[in-house]
């Protein structure tokens, strides 16, 4: 008996030494923080970011500052042959538009199959209890076109309604070439264009004199009877159509253009 209780006594003894060193870690890990694995991992040493991004060489800025200016380049070209070709065409275009508005000065211009024929011919009924309109005429050239342009009559007396036929005269002063004019034309006062129709006009194409040749030149024209409901015209009584003509010629690519 004493010999087992000895035995069981020595195997107790081994067994307390055995589990004392688990014990004591057992109770470190527990008096650890929390937080200390997961600062261990946060600690941990990252790669340098600039170690991974390649710096740009010359080569490239070169190329982005070439493909920069490349673009500013076209944007620039597209700017300026943009404001080029307008223009050019913002003077035709508006004067298009003035001429069928009556803007600016300009008389309506009226062409054939432009209006409904009966529509014309509602508006040519002469308003005989109206009063009688002065029609005054006045005609010049530009400083390089050698023709003699003048009126053939000072003015004539039409109703609101009343077509009226009226004549130019104009010599080619040339004994050398024969040249190309074309007419502009405009009413004053200014606020009466809308009113002032022209059927027929010289103005509507260009016209060719030979050298030394004198043509007459015929406009038809009347007063829309609107006129006299527009309170604006109650005391307008005189009227001047002026004719300026310019000489034209033809460039290369068959365009008809004004000589300076």
């Amino acid at each position: 008996m004493n010999s087992i209780s000895l035995l069981g006594r020595n195997l107790a003894r081994t067994a307390l030494r055995t589990q004392a060193p688990l014990t004591t870690t057992t109770q470190c890990a527990r008096s650890l923080p929390r937080n200390f694995f997961r600062r261990s991992m946060q600690t941990r040493p990252q790669p340098n970011q600039h170690q991974q991004t390649r710096m740009p060489t010359q080569e490239d800025l070169r190329a982005q500052f070439k493909n920069k200016n490349r673009n500013t380049l076209y944007y620039t070209l597209s700017i300026i042959l943009g404001t080029v070709a307008l223009s050019y065409g913002s003077v035709p275009f508006y004067k298009m538009i003035c001429q069928q508005m009556g803007w600016g000065g300009q008389p309506i211009s009226i062409h054939s199959g432009q209006y409904e024929e009966d529509d014309i011919a509602s508006r040519l009924i002469p308003i005989t209890d109206s009063r009688r309109l002065r029609i005054t005429f006045a005609g010049s050239t530009s400083d390089v076109l050698p023709w003699k342009f003048t009126p053939q009559q000072r003015e004539v007396r039409v109703l609101p309604g009343e077509t009226a036929l009226a004549f130019y005269t104009a010599t080619n002063l040339s004994k050398e070439e024969d040249i190309i004019g074309v007419a502009t034309y405009s009413v004053t006062p200014g606020q009466v264009a809308p009113y002032f129709s022209k059927i027929q006009c010289f103005c509507f194409e260009e016209q060719r004199l030979n050298k030394g040749e004198t043509v007459d030149m015929p406009v038809f024209f009347y007063i829309d009877p609107e006129f006299l409901r527009d309170p604006n015209m109650s005391k307008i009584d005189t009227i001047t159509l002026n004719y300026t003509f310019f000489k034209a010629k033809y460039d290369k690519d068959g365009h008809l253009s004004p000589v300076a």
